[in-house]
């Protein structure tokens, strides 16, 4: 069976579990990282060095770096499907899964880490307004695509989607004010109704 080592409260970690979800992966999910501990036991870093989550072992073969697991078990899992056989079909669905780690995913720890790791008294609200401002200014890059089409991976829901998905679970729940991106709102409101994504993106954000 499937092995997904991780924090559950981790968008990387839920990038991982979204995935075997949408599949129909049955898996184990071992709770470490965070207040959890585990990543630096001779155990864990002989998986990953880097002593980071996610990490996953599957017939033997244990990865790190959750886009690259994301690709791994589409590919292997979901080929034709989640992960699209036609190169530039597949390229359109890649580029948002890098960007969503360029671009969103260092604003996103920002985030949760101003609001929701600290104490009011101790927020910098400058910085954490300034985060907010320029989330809002990438984001309008994927309204803009998905006023054209439903999904960001194309027509249909496929690999492209995970990554900025299961970041943008905190983008529409934390206590924020957000600018009127239309397109993406309704994008998430379809990500919600999906069983995968309630499963492996909506835990708590602790």
């Amino acid at each position: 069976m499937l092995k997904i080592w991780g924090r559950r409260n981790s968008s990387n970690v839920r990038k991982v579990l979204w995935c075997a979800e949408e599949i129909g992966l049955p898996y184990e999910s071992i709770e470490v990282g965070g207040s959890h501990g585990g990543t630096q036991s001779p155990e864990y870093v002989a998986m990953n060095p880097n002593g980071l989550v996610p990490v996953i072992e599957d017939h033997g073969l244990p990865l790190w770096e959750s886009n690259t697991i994301v690709r791994y078990l589409c590919a292997r899992y979901s080929l034709g499907t989640l992960y699209a056989e036609d190169p530039m079909e597949r390229a359109q669905a890649e580029k948002w899964m890098d960007w969503s780690t360029s671009r969103m995913a260092p604003l996103y720890s920002e985030l949760i880490w101003g609001i929701m790791r600290t104490a009011p008294a101790d927020r910098d609200e400058a910085r954490i307004n300034a985060a907010i401002v320029r989330a809002g200014d990438f984001l309008a890059l994927p309204n803009a695509t998905l006023a054209k089409q439903p999904w960001l991976s194309g027509d249909t829901f496929a690999m492209g989607d995970i990554a900025l998905g299961s970041l943008i679970y905190a983008w529409f729940e934390l206590p924020i004010q957000r600018p009127d991106l239309p397109h993406l709102a309704e994008w998430y409101a379809r990500l919600r109704e999906r069983p995968a994504y309630q499963r492996g993106v909506m835990s708590p954000m602790t």
